[in-house]
């Protein structure tokens, strides 16, 4: 990642943020991808049911990446 890189903005009482949000899917896309894992094939079968830590929801987001 970016050293010193501030990425999106809080409200003005620092509780909510406001601009370029990242929902937790994005998050663990990211970290996936920065420890060389493809996020999108790791799953795991549970019930009968594929899943995967990302849901559908998750992309990498690039703009943080250096």
């Amino acid at each position: 990642m970016k050293g010193g890189f501030s990425y999106g903005s809080t409200d003005e009482h620092g509780y909510e943020a406001v601009e370029n949000r990242l929902h937790i899917h994005d998050w663990h896309a990211t970290i996936l991808h920065l420890l060389g894992l493809n996020h999108e094939k790791l799953t795991y079968r549970h019930a009968g049911r594929d899943f995967r830590l990302t849901d559908v929801k998750g992309q990498v987001a690039k703009e943080i990446l250096a």
